[in-house]
């Protein structure tokens, strides 16, 4: 960790200066006087990678930041080799830190290791690894998976045939929401698991892995889905005039669709909930804390919390922000597949609903420090830590009732 810490020592230096009165500005030691940060992003090609990747490069553009960072986006898809391959060509590249969404728990952590050990800040969002020199930052351990699975349960009265709409096999997020819902479904034998299929956490291909399980069972009577949600509620559709109880995550065609009275009419109730890409903005903004030696982190594993929109809560915004607990975009505003959860007045306030669009940094915007609490997450064995125990309260639920008994 030779280079952090001289990165530390150099930046302490340059507060003393600055409490002396020195008026010049804090530079990082890399040959341009900035800090070389690399985002690298396994899966891609849904709303949710691109609104993480674009608040995070609208953060790096924002004061002072634009005149610290060198940010570099880099895209390796779902192969973990291809993802090992990219990370240590930034090692050798003198990487100083590397933001993430990780595409296994597991595969990646030997190269992850050697980075650690040359100086190289790893934080991961959303997804996770079980390498303990890394920092995850993730709502996995706020419980979407049991939580959401619970509110299905409820609205269907503890019996009835449902679909699993799944995520990246192999993923650490996609194995703890299943996880999670099926400790509460095997809970219930009048629950019947009628079809279990990979979304990939994208609105078009759900739509098509939905209408090929409704095509075997069309009496479906609700459906848990992770993100790519809509998709379900448009296959549905196309099959008929029918819609059926649903959770799904975050997105505005299904937060909007929850609230609108014509959908409740044909069926639809349920929460949105799920994984907030504000994650990588959280994570990236940590990072630049320690290397500017603006803050020590205890915790490796620190938890997002678990977002929770059930229809009577939702409330449409009228303006660019999310003020007056307001918690989607109009549909004249941002596209159906737009996740809603992508913003967060206290721990990005610096950003705006075009930053995540586009990765455009607000005019006149400044960075604000975190707060500075940091909440941490439990253990998951096998998901952010090896070794460890899990705690008994693991799947305790936290944002609704059981109101059928098993």
């Amino acid at each position: 960790m030779l280079k952090h810490r001289l990165k530390l020592a150099a930046s302490a230096m340059v507060l003393a200066a600055a409490a002396l009165g020195a008026t010049a500005p804090a530079k990082a030691q890399g040959e341009d006087g900035k800090y070389k940060i690399y985002l690298s992003l396994s899966y891609s090609g849904n709303a949710w990678q691109s609104e993480a990747a674009n608040i995070v490069k609208a953060l790096a553009a924002t004061p002072p930041y634009d005149e610290m960072v060198d940010l570099v986006e880099v895209i390796s898809g779902t192969d973990p080799q291809a993802q090992i391959s990219a990370y240590e060509s930034m090692i050798e590249d003198g990487a100083d830190g590397i933001v993430s969404f990780p595409i296994s728990s597991s595969a990646l952590n030997r190269t992850i290791r050697r980075g650690c050990d040359d100086g190289v800040l790893f934080f991961m969002y959303d997804a996770t690894v079980t390498e303990s020199c890394a920092y995850n930052v993730s709502y996995l351990s706020s419980g979407f998976g049991e939580n959401s699975a619970q509110a299905l349960v409820n609205e269907l009265g503890g019996k009835g045939k449902i679909f699993l709409s799944r995520g990246v096999p192999g993923n650490s997020v996609d194995q703890r929401h299943t996880d999670g819902a099926m400790h509460i479904f095997n809970q219930y034998p009048g629950i019947e698991i009628a079809g279990e299929y990979y979304s990939y956490w994208d609105d078009r291909t759900t739509q098509q892995e939905t209408a090929k399980a409704l095509a075997a069972h069309p009496d479906v009577d609700g459906i848990w889905a992770q993100a790519g949600e809509y998709g379900a509620v448009q296959a549905l559709l196309d099959a008929g005039d029918r819609l059926v109880p649903m959770t799904g995550e975050n997105s505005a065609g299904f937060r909007l669709a929850l609230a609108d009275p014509a959908m409740q009419e044909k069926g639809l109730r349920g929460v949105s909930s799920g994984s907030p890409p504000a994650q990588a903005g959280y994570a990236f903004k940590l990072m630049m804390e320690i290397l500017t030696g603006k803050r020590e982190l205890e915790p490796m594993n620190i938890e997002y919390p678990l977002p929770w929109v059930p229809a009577a809560d939702v409330k449409v915004c009228e303006g660019d922000s999310y003020e007056n607990g307001c918690n989607v975009f109009p549909a004249s505003r941002v596209p159906s597949s737009f996740v809603s959860e992508v913003l967060n007045p206290e721990l990005l306030p610096e950003i705006n609903v075009d930053s995540a669009l586009d990765g455009t940094p607000v005019a006149g915007a400044t960075i604000q420090p975190l707060p500075e609490a940091v909440p941490e997450a439990s253990n998951l064995p096998g998901i952010n830590c090896d070794d460890c125990e899990a705690p008994a309260t693991l799947y305790k639920l936290t944002k609704v009732e059981a109101t059928v008994q098993p």
